[in-house]
């Protein structure tokens, strides 16, 4: 069964945020993007999750559809957003749900206001080992990002790094959905969006690697925690995956086989089914 996802504008302090509104029942899910990505990300899973869940998936601000302010965009200002967000919408306790940078912006939410969190779900989340793809933390020199941006704001640029970050995120980058690879052209050229991303870059990592890991800090998590990972994940290395879940109190651990770093996207109806099975087990 599918229902039908909605488009809507809030505004959260000060900054008009896109988010995405499927379902009316049932616990609130609230799904957070990667890096230089959008809501967008969550459209091939909004309409099955959103027969059984109410299921909210906002653009991070600097990001997507959302206002895009000169700032920094570090995971802390993303948390604090999150922590708005949530009020705004007056939901006082959610799943959340988090890809990439999303995780991370899940997990440090989870840390600091674990009451408000029934269960934690992380996607090949950042945050959870050093190691990530030097194609990405190269992007942090002095200077390299910001000439990088210049080149893919042009058109050629914008389908070029299209289709380099299909080959980054996917395990079959020749089968990326179209809409997807549209969407990535689509923002490039939007103003202030690489500028947010490479903020953001730049706040993670460093050229060796992530400059926060919180697996010391997994153990303090009350809540139960879903980790899932694509197994091909050229990002993020499922190794990280393995070592988180051991940390955690409540643990459960799900690798997505011949999957690369966007599980939903690339494998939204095993993905989905891993989530509803996990969901299953959650107290409302």
């Amino acid at each position: 069964m599918k229902t039908e996802v909605e488009e809507r504008r809030i505004n959260v302090s000060g900054l008009s945020i896109r988010y995405f509104k499927a379902g009316d029942d049932g616990l609130p899910l609230v799904l957070l993007h990667g890096d230089s990505a959008s809501a967008l990300d969550w459209s091939w899973v909004l309409p099955n999750l959103g027969a059984t869940y109410r299921v909210y998936a906002p653009d991070f601000p600097g990001f997507g559809d959302s206002a895009k302010p000169s700032l920094e965009y570090t995971p802390e200002f993303l948390k604090q957003f999150l922590v708005d967000f949530l009020d705004a919408l007056g939901i006082e306790r959610a799943v959340l749900v988090g890809n990439s940078l999303g995780g991370q912006v899940a997990l440090r939410f989870a840390l600091s206001r674990p009451e408000q969190v029934a269960a934690l779900v992380l996607v090949d989340s950042s945050g959870l080992g050093y190691a990530v793809t030097p194609l990405l933390s190269q992007l942090t020199l002095p200077g390299y990002g910001d000439v990088a941006i210049v080149g893919c704001q042009t058109p050629p640029g914008a389908k070029m790094r299209s289709w380099l970050r299909a080959t980054l995120f996917f395990a079959h980058p020749a089968q990326a959905p179209a809409v997807w690879i549209a969407e990535q052209e689509r923002m490039s050229q939007m103003p202030g969006f690489l500028q947010a991303t490479l903020t953001s870059l730049r706040a993670q990592l460093n050229v060796f690697g992530q400059h926060q890991v919180f697996l010391d800090s997994l153990g303090e998590l009350p809540m139960p925690t879903l980790v899932v990972w694509g197994t091909e994940d050229l990002v993020l290395p499922k190794e990280q995956a393995h070592d988180a879940v051991t940390r955690l109190k409540q643990g459960h651990l799900a690798l997505i086989p011949d999957c690369g770093h966007l599980p939903h996207v690339e494998r939204p109806e095993i993905f989905s089914a891993q989530l509803s099975q996990f969901l299953a087990g959650v107290a409302a």
